[in-house]
């Protein structure tokens, strides 16, 4: 069953992010089971809104590929991460890519 990640990072900087993305490469090298991933930031840090298969399918990620990038990038602390399950998706045509 799919599962929604909502998750908020306190302290994670745009360029912690983006070193993060540049190591991990997922844009190129999507994940298995990733389906979305939408990230933004205000005053508190990152805020991250995923959807994946499973979340084993992200715990997977996270272990063989975030994990290490994000101690890399000097990222302290550990988020505030909630999965639920998904139930419905709609992503609008021709919608792909960064913002």
């Amino acid at each position: 069953m799919a599962v929604v990640l909502s998750m908020r990072w306190a302290g994670v900087t745009p360029e912690q992010y983006d070193l993060v993305r540049d190591a991990v490469n997922w844009e190129e090298a999507a994940p298995a089971g990733s389906e979305l991933h939408v990230a933004w930031f205000d005053a508190a840090g990152l805020h991250v809104l995923d959807v994946w298969e499973s979340e084993q399918a992200f715990q997977s990620f996270f272990a063989e590929r975030l994990a290490s990038a994000v101690e890399k990038a000097g990222i302290a602390g550990a988020p505030v991460s909630e999965f639920t399950p998904l139930h419905r998706r709609f992503v609008a045509p021709g919608v792909t890519g960064a913002a």
